[in-house]
């Protein structure tokens, strides 16, 4: 079983990092599957997203929960069954998730030159201008997107523009500011290798 890292930000709030190195036939040992997850993962054409898929399950059974116990509400965002948070996020060969009994976000992306091309799509003037300046742009332009990624996902309003309505800071502090949405966050990096992992925590107001 890989799981390679258990981060404990605190009592309350846990990430698992899982490095996917097994075949579809392992990942799928000892997991019982709901119906609706088998169909899923049967319309999935590519084997790195089904084993990401499965990598998902097998970190919820390593801490005590099953496919059973991760539900979906009307906008496709996944919660547990107990009224714990969750985020889950995978990525080629790293599969990870979040819980926590207060709202959080989590993504991880490979570190791509690819992330060039979309920048101006994501990114506000003030992001590019410190992006610019950075020895790294590569790992700033990943991080900021995992981090407006992390933040997304916990947020439910409809037309949020990661470019005008997301904000990130460089020292851990982000928001969410729109007609209808208004969020203050606190995020963390992970660095795992070539990969970037983010993970967010609304900050209650």
């Amino acid at each position: 079983m890989p799981l390679i890292q258990v981060i404990e930000h605190s009592a309350d709030v846990k990430a698992y990092v899982w490095k996917v190195e097994e075949s579809i036939e392992e990942l799928l040992a000892g997991l019982r599957l709901r119906v609706e997850t088998q169909k899923r993962l049967q319309g999935m054409k590519s084997q790195v997203h089904q084993k990401g898929f499965l990598a998902i399950r097998q970190l919820l059974n390593g801490i005590g929960y099953s496919d059973f116990d991760l539900l979906y509400d009307g906008n496709g965002k996944p919660y547990l069954i107990d009224g714990k948070f969750i985020s889950i996020s995978h990525s080629f060969e790293y599969a990870t998730i979040i819980v926590g009994n207060v709202s959080v976000g989590i993504d991880v992306e490979k570190i791509r030159e690819k992330i060039f091309r979309i920048a101006e799509k994501f990114c506000n003037d003030e992001e590019l201008l410190f992006v610019g300046k950075s020895e790294h742009p590569i790992n700033v332009l990943t991080k900021i997107w995992c981090a407006k990624e992390a933040m997304f996902k916990m947020c439910d309003s409809k037309g949020i523009s990661f470019k005008d309505h997301m904000h990130v800071t460089f020292d851990g502090k982000a928001s969410v500011k729109g007609d209808s949405i208004n969020k203050d966050f606190c995020y963390y990096t992970v660095n795992l290798s070539g990969f970037t992992l983010v993970y967010a925590i609304e900050q209650l107001k």
